[in-house]
């Protein structure tokens, strides 16, 4: 009997650990849900909050403040988690966040509600990159993927849930409720954080040096870019002086950080992330993701309202089809890529995409719902396969100590690509109309005569072309990111032999 002891409490220590290693899963999808929820839910509220707060001249920073303060902690957050572990991290971003939340909902008008949405964006920041790094964390190479398509299901999910729910909360409670439901479910888990996530002591926690200046110095040159970006050609002209000073005061901080950086012992954007083929292939490959996915998000919707005349439940389904094929794709990818490797199963994945987003400017005028909606579909497969592969393969090349930087960095340059393709992809539609009708109007004018009944058939058939060229314009941003792989990443990532660090 007491020979088998030692097997008995070894098995027991297993179970517990697996229980363990299941209730922080549980708290990481429920961080990804209540990240994911944020935008979606908002969006379908806006005119219950306008019509309560007021501000209609000023909403659209309910999106871009949340969007910046996520955008520009990344990198803090990634390298805050190397320093000190990613359970402190993820515990502050958490009760930023929920603070955020409590603050949104008791919000008095417009300028409160959209300086805790920033607030809310301050936590959220943490939340999606410390989310990322602990699935590496906890699953070994082999096992990733099951983490990985838990999450991308979170997602998924949630970008089709979040409008309807946005919505019957709106109308039927108050759209206070929007915020308020954050709270049960960030507070589970936070419990179950707390409770059972337990890091090993590690050296770097022992002797922590953080760059604060480096941060300060990234979070305002971000933030100064990013609102240049955000409000050029929507605030202002972008050739006005608020953009002209905006974007200078941009270059000036940007030389500021290389010097601030360059200088720290333990900078917040270290060298290696852009000096490393695998880490800077992969950053500059979301990046062109983060751009393209702009064109289906922001402007399909448009397309479907206004061309195809779908109302606006039916123009939201023709976009959510492709939340369903990614997650599926992403699952499927590991079987992929662990016969040809990380860079070719994304390179099949994006040159697939390049392909599909050719397609949709060749669809017929006016065409059928069905359309678009297959295009989607197989779209959402298409970068399922690229974007997954990619972010498991850079994750495993960096030990535990450089991996929160690492999933931060190609989490950042996702992001970045987003805002910067929100405003070319706009400046493309707009010229196309502006082309096509004479110089009247710009997109959200011709959509706003189009739903009271009041533009012709020329209008509609302009914002085809519009849509069509945004969809060339993300075709290219796909050859693009095909380009940087082929040539930039190697064939084969240099994997670690212990990539769970």
């Amino acid at each position: 009997m007491g020979s088998t002891t030692p097997a008995i409490r070894g098995g027991a220590d297993r179970r517990q650990d697996t229980r363990r290693r299941g209730a922080v899963v549980a708290a990481l999808m429920l961080s990804m849900a209540l990240a994911a929820l944020d935008s979606t839910v908002v969006s379908t509220a806006v005119p219950q909050i306008v019509g309560d707060l007021g501000g209609f001249s000023v909403f659209s920073w309910l999106f871009s403040g949340y969007l910046l303060a996520v955008t520009v902690t990344l990198p803090v957050y990634g390298k805050l988690s190397d320093t000190f572990g990613r359970k402190p991290v993820l515990v502050v971003g958490a009760a930023v966040f929920l603070l955020g939340s409590l603050l949104c909902a008791v919000a008095w008008n417009m300028g409160a509600l959209i300086a805790f949405r920033i607030v809310q964006g301050l936590g959220g920041g943490a939340l999606q990159g410390t989310v990322q790094t602990l699935a590496a964390d906890l699953y070994p190479l082999a096992e990733r993927p099951k983490i990985q398509s838990k999450l991308s299901t979170v997602w998924a999910v949630s970008a089709v849930a979040g409008p309807g729910l946005g919505g019957v909360l709106a109308a039927y409670a108050d759209w206070r409720w929007i915020f308020l439901v954050n709270l049960p479910i960030g507070a589970a888990a936070l419990w179950l954080i707390v409770r059972h996530l337990h890091e090993p002591q590690r050296e770097t926690a022992r002797h922590a040096r953080v760059d604060w200046a480096g941060a300060l110095a990234v979070f305002a040159c971000g933030g100064v870019l990013l609102t240049a970006l955000v409000q050029g050609g929507v605030a202002w002209p972008w050739l006005s002086a608020p953009s002209l000073v905006l974007f200078g005061a941009g270059l000036v901080l940007a030389a500021v950080v290389v010097r601030v950086e360059r200088r720290a012992a333990e900078p917040i954007i270290p060298g290696w992330v852009w000096r490393r083929r695998t880490i800077a292939a992969v950053n500059l490959a979301l990046g062109a993701l983060g751009l393209l996915m702009v064109a289906p998000t922001v402007f399909l919707p448009t397309y479907a309202q206004s061309v195809l005349g779908l109302a606006p439940v039916a123009a939201g389904f023709v976009l959510s089809v492709w939340t369903l094929s990614w997650p599926v794709s992403a699952a499927f990818s590991q079987h992929i890529y662990r016969r040809i490797g990380f860079r070719d199963t994304a390179l099949l994945g994006i040159g697939l995409g390049a392909l599909i987003l050719c397609a949709f400017p060749f669809l017929p005028y006016p065409g059928s719902w069905w359309q678009p909606t297959l295009l989607m579909l197989l779209l959402g497969g298409a970068l399922g396969l690229f974007q997954l592969p990619l972010i498991i393969g850079v994750q495993s090349t960096v030990g535990w100590a450089e991996r929160g930087t690492t999933t931060a960095s190609v989490l950042f340059c996702r992001q970045t690509g987003q805002t910067l393709g929100a405003s070319l992809f706009g400046a493309v539609a707009n010229g196309v109309l502006a082309a096509r009708l004479g110089g009247a109007g710009d997109l959200d004018s011709v959509t706003r005569a189009l739903d009271a009944g009041t533009a012709p058939e020329a209008t509609r058939r302009a914002i085809a072309e519009a849509v069509h060229a945004v969809y060339f314009g993300a075709a290219a941003a796909a050859a693009v990111a095909f380009v940087v792989l082929l040539l930039v990443a190697p064939r084969r990532f240099p994997v670690l032999e212990d990539p769970a660090g």
